[in-house]
């Protein structure tokens, strides 16, 4: 009986983590965009994904997988999915962690611009509340 209920909150552990790759893959997509992807996008990325979350000693593992989902996906969409079920609050974490990846470099060009706005409207997101993070991250730059 124990040994039920650890198996199920393994398997919510497990969901998780699979949800945290999708979450870091569209991130890593984001900061590959404009094909630089510096160390200082992964600390964002990085930093994101224990705000939301996960365990500091299974970073790197996320990554790498992420990476790879990212790297063999053509398409947003997959990793999209999981994210869009996630909290508002979630959402915005997620959010500003793509305006800081975009910001990181003190601009956004037009292909990082079009993937914030089709990703406001895949995740089910204000454009106004897209835009004030946005407006945020750009202040402190």
């Amino acid at each position: 009986m124990f040994n039920l209920f650890k198996k199920e909150k393994e398997n919510k552990n497990d969901g998780n983590h699979l949800s945290l790759i999708s979450v870091a893959a569209l991130l890593i997509h984001s900061a590959k965009i404009d094909e630089n992807f510096t160390e200082k996008e992964k600390t964002i990325i990085k930093n994101a994904l224990i705000e939301m979350g996960a365990d500091e000693n299974n970073l790197d593992e996320i990554i790498i997988d992420a990476e790879s989902r990212e790297k063999d996906s053509n398409q947003i969409l997959e990793f999209t999915k999981e994210v869009k079920n996630r909290s508002l609050d979630e959402k915005k974490i997620i959010i500003e962690a793509l305006w800081t990846i975009i910001y990181s470099d003190d601009q956004a060009d037009m292909y990082e611009s079009n993937l914030m706005r089709r990703l406001s409207g895949l995740l089910y997101l204000d454009s106004k509340v897209v835009g004030d993070i946005k407006e945020k991250i750009k202040s402190k730059q």
